[in-house]
């Protein structure tokens, strides 16, 4: 694969990025990041101390709520198991709400599918959440945003919105894209001071789009915003309705310069300060697992995290959520046992790079780890933390 030159990289910013015409970051005062840093203190710090204090206890402190499996797009690295079921009733969302908040989990991660495909329920429930105290983190592909719904969810007071944009202009089988999504990104951006909340990309590096990884990092970076990357992966279980097993932008051995290269690139990148959910631990991770080098790794899912399907059943993470296995639910309680856990990851994890689940591993090794996590959440170019 052609490796890739920095005058052509120059080339292509200068087409998204207006040099010479000052920055787009917004300078939000002293009173934004001290309201997030509170609020990731009480959702994010107090709960993990608490799980430590109750350790013979499940007191996850990062929960993802799936309240869709439909999406508005098709990208081919994408497995959800249906395009066409219903969705999470609002009475398992409330009630899934109310038992985490009855074990002191304080992050309330939706997941899909697309979640705006019904905005009235992402709405309300954010509304339901907020009111108890919970950090509520947003994923949407953008297409579906509109002014009037981001003037909604941030009055309804979501802590954070994760735009997943896999490249500037976009790709057979890669949607996402972010010309696509440019005036609701701009105006997303432009709200973040008056409703508190913190935007950033979720960039899926894919054989594709390693060239439109950097632009976008500089397009974040211009306007102010964190990024996440992932490893684009196959899924750990081969569901029977997923047609992409082939054309799904796999990571291949032909890519690996290329791959190595930009995750070279973000290093540096992260080390010269620019807010990036991702350790660099992690991004060095990434080498090894695109490889399929990577040793097992202490995943906490089922421990620190969880997920809670459509039913309000219960799974570790998102590569089982498809599992047979009864892990509980939230009107009988979990059965995430610790013996069967550890066993299953020393197998699965090499082929897992969740970002998630890597995150909680690194920043609750300790208390100043823990406290690095809640800087970087009222972004940690603030406070001195990369």
């Amino acid at each position: 694969m052609e490796t890739f030159q920095e005058s052509r990289l120059s080339e292509i910013f200068s087409k998204w990025i207006p040099w010479g015409h000052g920055s787009g970051k917004k300078a939000h005062g002293n009173k934004y990041y001290l309201h997030n840093f509170t609020r990731a203190y009480r959702s994010w710090l107090l709960p993990y101390i608490k799980s430590r204090i109750h350790s013979k206890e499940f007191r996850p402190i990062l929960s993802f709520l799936y309240t869709d499996l439909n999406c508005n797009l098709d990208c081919h690295y994408c497995y959800s198991k249906e395009k066409k079921i219903p969705g999470m009733t609002m009475q398992v969302a409330k009630d899934a709400v109310d038992w985490l908040n009855s074990v002191g989990c304080r992050v309330l991660a939706y997941m899909g599918g697309e979640p705006l495909v019904r905005k009235r329920f992402i709405i309300e429930l954010t509304r339901y959440a907020t009111e108890r105290g919970f950090f509520v983190y947003l994923p949407t592909n953008g297409i579906l945003m509109d002014e009037a719904f981001i003037d909604e969810i941030g009055s309804a007071g979501v802590s954070t919105i994760n735009l997943a944009v896999d490249a500037v202009e976009g790709y057979e089988g890669i949607p996402k894209y972010f010309t696509r999504i440019k005036p609701q990104f701009e105006y997303l951006v432009e709200r973040e001071k008056e409703y508190g909340y913190i935007t950033f990309f979720n960039i899926n590096i894919t054989h594709k789009n390693v060239r439109d990884v950097r632009v976008l990092t500089e397009i974040a970076h211009y306007y102010g915003i964190a990024t996440d990357y992932h490893i684009n992966e196959p899924p750990l279980i081969r569901y029977d309705t997923y047609q992409h097993k082939d054309d799904g932008a796999w990571i291949t051995e032909e890519a690996f310069q290329a791959v190595d290269e930009l995750i070279d690139w973000l290093i540096e990148k992260n080390l010269q300060g620019y807010t990036m959910v991702n350790s660099v631990e992690h991004l060095r991770a990434m080498k090894l697992f695109i490889r399929h080098q990577l040793p097992p790794w202490p995943c906490r899912a089922g421990e620190l995290s969880m997920v809670i399907r459509l039913d309000g059943s219960f799974a570790p993470c998102f590569e089982l959520y498809g599992s047979t296995e009864d892990w509980g639910n939230i009107y009988d309680g979990p059965k995430f046992d610790p013996v069967k856990l550890a066993k299953l990851k020393k197998k699965t994890s090499p082929h897992c790079l969740s970002t998630c689940n890597f995150q909680v591993n690194h920043y609750s090794q300790s208390f100043f780890h823990s406290l690095q996590w809640v800087a970087k959440h009222a972004y940690a170019h603030f406070f001195g933390i990369s």
